[in-house]
């Protein structure tokens, strides 16, 4: 069976960067508004099958989730590998990765996928096991992102953690654990920011492989915070400083 994406936004950015992918649309028979006329025009103009459906048929195919009155059915995406990850290292002044060490949550995955892309990052690193699909439910929570934004699963993360040291890249992780918190480190430089999964954290040996460990400061009595909002966090935290950092005379 084709994969699936739904919701506005996320088709919206697959049509735009990939209309060749969609092999044809589902809509709700009860979606007239604006929004939905404008993309089925879009779709149109790519000569893109559509087919007026019944609600009920679509909750079917999204299993119940959010799909905003309109699914795609897609072709298989074509994921990034690791040597991809070297070309774009090449071709980078100033490279900025964000590795994600053991999200579970499809919608957690979308979720920081999509700050990431906001927040400038050149490429998402993810380990093949352990982590959650890149399926409609975090394509969805990316808005549109995972079209724009390359996400590399690699075999061994702590290889390829060792290969971006080798290309003087500094990697920081965000722990609990850590002494020092996030605004007390430099992150200006060539950087890839380590966030772990929603119940465990970083994993003892991904930790192992990082350069410098960082912490959000926790200011009332809740313990932690989500996934995506401590990686929105920490990503701006590097953006404030990259955009913002002092001139050299």
């Amino acid at each position: 069976m084709s994969p699936i994406v739904f919701g506005i936004h996320a088709i919206n950015a697959l049509l735009e960067q990939k209309p060749t992918h969609i092999e044809k649309v589902l809509i709700s028979i009860t979606r007239t508004d604006h929004r939905i006329k404008t993309l089925i025009e879009k779709l149109q103009s790519h000569n893109i099958i559509i087919i007026k459906v019944n609600k009920n048929q679509l909750d079917t195919q999204s299993r119940g989730a959010a799909h905003q009155g309109i699914i795609a059915f897609t072709q298989t995406d074509l994921l990034y590998k690791e040597n991809d990850l070297k070309n774009l290292i090449t071709n980078l002044k100033n490279p900025f990765f964000l590795i994600l060490d053991g999200v579970t949550d499809p919608h957690n995955l979308g979720a920081c996928i999509r700050s990431a892309y906001s927040a400038g990052i050149h490429a998402v690193i993810i380990p093949k096991d352990r982590t959650a699909p890149l399926n409609a439910v975090a394509k969805k929570a990316a808005s549109g992102a995972t079209e724009y934004i390359p996400l590399i699963r690699v075999t061994n993360l702590a290889r390829i953690m060792r290969a971006l040291q080798k290309e003087n890249i500094w990697i920081i992780g965000a722990t609990e654990k850590a002494q020092k918190n996030l605004y007390q480190s430099n992150m200006t430089g060539r950087l890839s920011l380590v966030m772990g999964g929603e119940e465990k954290g970083i994993r003892r040996l991904t930790l192992e492989h990082c350069n410098e460990l960082i912490n959000i400061p926790m200011m009332g009595a809740t313990p932690s915070l989500n996934l995506s909002v401590a990686t929105g966090i920490c990503l701006y935290e590097a953006v404030r400083q990259r955009m913002f950092q002092p001139t050299i005379v």
